[in-house]
């Protein structure tokens, strides 16, 4: 695990595991704009957490590519779920704009929400063909330019250890600076 505390006071947390085990105010689901929970990210928070998250994110469709939207958690330890479109549809290829324009919608969710800590996949890696470090470096800015008033944690989730590798390193890329050891911070559970 690695973290840094960033110039706005939102200590942010690199981590490897499944985001659908970790405790935090909220996860973020890097959706599509219908709402349908099938692959990827979603799939495993649906499968996880209950059909309740995906019935109640479908009352909400269409949500569009720089908007999002929040929903219980169901069964997961986490207590929301964010649900922050990447693309229109299920499975779609995306520009890393859209991974930008999500991270800033579920940031702004979370504050709206007054939530203190918010743990996000790799937005639009994965089934949106995106590179890890690439998103993690956009991610990673677009959290050192929040100006937070509830969010005091953010947690990239890594799937893997050769995605966590990653993200650290385009976190490291974006804040131009190592990432400090720090063991036990974040629940993740087993």
């Amino acid at each position: 695990m690695k973290c840094t505390e960033l110039p706005n006071g939102v200590e942010l947390v690199v981590v490897e595991g499944d985001i659908t085990r970790v405790r935090a105010d909220a996860i973020v689901n890097a959706a599509n704009s219908l709402m349908i929970m099938g692959g990827g990210v979603a799939g495993a928070i649906k499968r996880r957490g209950g059909r309740i998250i995906e019935e109640e994110a479908l009352s909400y469709a269409p949500v569009p590519v720089g908007r999002a939207i929040a929903t219980g958690a169901g069964n997961l330890p986490a207590k929301r779920v964010i649900h922050a479109p990447t693309m229109e549809r299920p499975a779609m290829r995306v520009p890393l704009e859209n991974a930008v324009k999500a991270t800033r919608a579920a940031l702004e969710v979370a504050e709206k929400e007054c939530l203190s800590s918010v743990a996000f996949p790799a937005m639009g890696a994965g089934v949106g063909g995106l590179r890890v470090r690439d998103v993690a470096r956009e991610m990673a800015r677009a959290v050192a330019q929040l100006k937070p008033r509830c969010v005091r944690t953010v947690v990239f989730v890594a799937w893997g250890d050769k995605a966590y590798r990653d993200m650290v390193s385009g976190v490291e890329e974006a804040l131009s600076r190592k990432l400090d050891d720090c063991p036990g911070r974040i629940q993740v559970e087993t």
